[in-house]
Parts: structure tokens; C-alpha cells; sequence
């Protein structure tokens, strides 16, 4: 007989016996991979978004630290502010406030659900692209104050880690967990003198600028804002450090200069033809406001230059540099606005008082409003929006809708000549104050101010602008 094509193997009980088990070691061999998997996918997901979250706040507190350095006005005093003690008071190292307000808005920024502590958070001033290294702002040379930089390192240690722990369990391994960090730097551009008399300076557009245009030419032709060509600060300094003729810290009365025998018309006197301004009153006349204001409170909407007070005007350009007579030059309003340019119904009084919340009770200076102390300090006031979101009366901020930026506008060109301002006269805006209000004048209709910053570009900045909410726009300048 013969056998079979196929055969089958015939193996022992005993052969296949020795296979039992094999299932069970692969399938703890796979799980030490599943494990390693896991971990690199939900822990590095983890890791990733902690990392997220600590640039998220090293961003935020760049921008804080060049906001308090923005309102402060030590960009005004690039000379003797090393030596008179003024940016120190700002930036002087870690109990300074613009350190001790990036150590704060960091901390507000959670990563991984958890406020890193204060120590985890490094500030560093300097100037130039290089970012900021300088604990300690007033030990650099007057470049700081043209361009301040502000780096902000935030780390977070000891993250929360989960599957990676168990490589802990194994003999010879380690583990004690990770951790992140962020750096950012942002910088704080004042434009004034940035082109050091002979090249062209560089121009800036603010937003929501309030439609009030004032003279940068003083009465008898005398001492100006800034110079109309470079955008030198003309009296650079702050006022209580350095007294007068310093224009930061200065209390200043805005006064429309239009007759108000004429309802709907601002009629210029000869005598303020075109407006000038003798300390401490500064006269104003209406911009041209273009399109239609956004954010505008209910209290301000009579028209569209109450509506450019009490919100947010940013159609209305006004970019420095830009010649008066030639397009796209800013225009004053001399037919329409303001219906009511004075007292306590005028279109300038009502808007103003609904932008500070003057009815409830604005924000303040500590100081008072006609000596603030220095450095400045803004107090939440009953009528602060900020309220709301818990903050209380009497604490310090950093933002107000106080703050304003007001135009500087020269009315006739470089060469001179005394032309009078027609129903809407293009003017040259040269640069702007940002500045804080303290009250509105009812009876008179008059704004009283508190310069913060003056910043300038002067009538030959040409290019293009950079963009800010501030006249000394704040921006990062390291990738997001």
C-alpha cells in the first residue's frame, strides 16, 4: 500500500505543551508598547498645550509691562531718565511696576491649570532687537527709552504627567517629570526723533483717537509739542521729576475754540485763527469724523462726533506725516461739528462725561487730578466697567477708558504763512498726547487732562505707519 500524498504531522502532547504561555508573553510585550504609546500621545499632547498655555503667558506679560511703560512717559525723557530716577521708578527692577505687573498678568495665565510662582517669571529691559536682559531698566543708555524692550520668560515645572509614570516602576529609570517655558519680548515704539532731525521719521496710526485736534504751535508762536519735522518731544522730562517746561505729568484745560453763538457752525474767532495754545489751556476744534464710530455707549449718540468720543472712532485716519493740502491729510469739521461745542449739553461735555463715567464716579490719579504723583497710578473708579469683573473701587489698574489719544496738528505748512481755516481745512498731524482725563467741566464744557505720553513724527514721516492702540503703539515682536 502505498502512502499518502499529505501527511500530518503527528505531534506529542508533550511537543505542544511547551507553547503554553506564548500568548500571555506577547501580550504583556505589547502592552509595554501600548503604554509607551500612550504616553506619547496624550503626555506630549500635554506637554504641548502647557506649552501653549506658558507662551500664551509670557505674550500677555510682555504686553503688560510695555502698557505700564507706555503710559508712563519715560519715553518722553530719553536724556536725563537714567539719572533722575524716573525710569527706575517704572522699571527698577523686581519691585518695579511694570515687573510686578508682568509677574501678575503671568500668574493670571494658568498652565496646566496652575499659577506658576513669582520666581518662575524673569523680566528683562533692554533696547533693540536683541530683546531685554536688564533686570534693572535704568542702568541702559538713553536707546532704552526710544524703543523699550521688554523679554518675560515664564517657566512651569513639574507638570502633571500620566502614563509616563509607570516607566518609573522599571529598574535604572528615572522619572521625576518635565517642564516648560515661554519667552516673549514686546516692544515699545515712541516714533518721536526716529528719524534724528535729518532722515525721515517714522510714521504712527493709533485707533480710537478722539476727534479734538489741537495746535502745535503756542501763542506768539513760541514752544511747541513736538518738532514739526523730526517729531522731536520739544520739552522732554517728566513734570514732577524735572519741573516745568516738562510736558509729561502736566495738568492741561481743552477748550473748544469755536463760537458758540452758532448752533450746528464752529466758527473760529480772528483771534484763534488758526487755534494756538498758551499752558495750561490748549485749544481745540473738531475733526472731521469719517464712517461710523464702534463700541459707542447709549449715553453719546446725538451724532457722529459724540459717537467718536464715547466709543471707538476707527475709520477717522490720522497718520502722521501726511501733508495738510494734499489727500488723504486729516480734515478739520467746520460746518457740522459740534452742534453744541460748550456748557453742560454740548456735544463734547456729554460725550466726554459718558466715556469716563463722570455721572457714577471716574477713574482717577493717585496724587489728585492737578498734582498726580509719579509714577503714575490709576484708580479704579464707581463707574469703571472693570467693576463688574471684580475688580474693586480704589484698586490699581492699568487700563481706563480715561486714557485718550489726542492729534497734534500743524495748520499751515513748514515755510509758514498764516492762512485762515476754511469750513474744512486739511491739516498735518505731527504727533499726539495720550492723556487722562479727571473730569468734564459742565458749566464751561471744558476737558481737564493729564498728559501721560507725548509722541511725535513729525510733517516728513512718510512709509508705512505702524498700527497700535496708543500713540506709543506696544507690540511683540517675537513670533507667536
Amino acid at each position: 500500500m502505498r502512502p499518502p500524498l499529505i501527511s500530518r504531522s503527528r505531534n506529542s502532547a508533550g511537543a505542544r505543551s511547551r507553547e503554553r504561555g506564548f500568548t500571555m508573553a506577547l501580550v504583556a510585550a505589547a502592552m509595554v508598547a501600548l503604554v509607551g504609546m500612550a504616553a506619547l500621545s496624550i503626555d506630549l499632547g500635554t506637554l504641548y498645550q502647557a506649552k501653549t498655555e506658558a507662551q500664551r503667558a509670557a505674550d500677555a506679560a510682555a504686553l503688560a509691562a510695555a502698557r505700564v511703560i507706555s503710559v508712563s512717559g519715560i519715553t518722553a525723557d530719553p536724556v536725563s531718565g537714567a539719572a533722575d530716577g524716573s525710569w527706575a521708578d517704572i522699571c527698577g527692577g523686581t519691585s518695579s511696576p511694570a515687573t510686578l505687573a508682568a509677574v501678575s498678568v503671568a500668574q493670571q495665565n494658568l498652565i496646566a491649570g496652575l499659577a506658576v510662582p513669582p520666581a518662575s517669571v524673569t523680566v528683562g529691559y533692554g533696547a533693540g532687537s536683541a530683546g531685554g536682559s536688564a533686570t534693572d531698566c535704568s542702568t541702559l543708555t538713553s536707546a532704552f527709552a526710544v524703543n523699550p524692550i521688554v523679554t518675560v520668560n515664564v517657566q512651569r515645572a513639574n507638570l502633571p504627567i500620566f502614563f509616563a509614570k509607570v516607566f518609573s516602576l522599571f529598574p535604572g529609570v528615572n522619572y521625576s517629570g518635565t517642564s516648560v517655558s515661554g519667552t516673549a519680548t514686546a516692544e515699545v515704539f515712541n516714533p518721536s526723533d526716529s528719524g534724528k532731525g535729518a532722515a525721515v521719521p517714522t510714521p504712527v496710526q493709533p485707533r480710537c483717537v478722539k476727534p479734538w485736534i489741537i495746535p502745535n504751535t503756542a501763542a506768539g508762536g513760541g514752544s511747541r509739542f513736538v518738532h514739526r519735522l523730526s517729531g522731536k518731544i520739544w520739552h522732554e522730562g517728566i513734570y514732577q521729576v524735572d519741573g516745568a517746561p516738562a510736558l509729561v505729568g502736566q495738568a492741561l484745560i481743552l477748550t473748544s475754540d469755536c463760537n458758540s453763538g452758532t448752533a450746528g457752525i464752529c466758527s473760529l474767532p480772528p483771534s484763534g485763527n488758526p487755534p494756538v495754545w498758551t499752558s495750561p489751556t490748549v485749544e481745540y476744534i473738531p475733526a472731521l469724523v469719517a464712517g461710523t464710530p464702534s463700541a459707542v455707549p447709549s449715553c453719546a449718540t446725538i451724532n457722529v462726533y459724540q459717537k467718536a468720543i464715547g466709543g471707538c472712532d476707527q475709520n477717522t485716519i490720522y497718520t502722521c506725516g501726511t501733508p495738510s493740502g494734499t489727500a488723504g491729510a486729516t480734515q478739520a469739521d467746520l460746518t457740522e461739528n459740534p452742534i453744541s461745542p460748550t456748557g453742560a449739553t454740548g456735544d463734547t461735555s456729554t460725550a466726554a462725561q459718558c466715556l469716563i463715567n463722570q455721572a457714577v464716579g471716574q477713574d482717577t490719579l493717585a496724587g489728585g487730578a492737578t498734582a498726580p504723583t509719579f509714577p503714575f497710578q490709576i484708580q479704579a473708579g464707581p463707574g469703571s466697567p472693570l467693576i463688574k469683573a471684580g475688580v474693586s473701587i480704589g484698586d490699581d489698574i492699568t487700563t481706563s477708558n480715561s486714557i485718550v489719544t489726542i492729534p497734534i496738528a500743524e495748520f499751515s505748512p513748514p515755510a509758514g504763512g498764516g492762512a485762515l481755516l476754511t469750513s474744512q481745512p486739511p491739516v498735518a498731524i505731527v504727533g499726539f498726547l495720550q492723556a487722562f482725563i479727571t473730569s468734564v467741566d459742565v458749566a464751561t464744557g471744558n476737558v481737564n487732562i493729564v498728559v501721560l505720553n507725548v509722541s511725535g513724527c513729525g510733517y516728513a514721516a512718510t512709509g508705512t505707519p505702524l498700527y497700535g492702540t496708543s500713540p506709543v503703539p506696544i507690540r511683540l515682536i517675537t513670533a507667536p
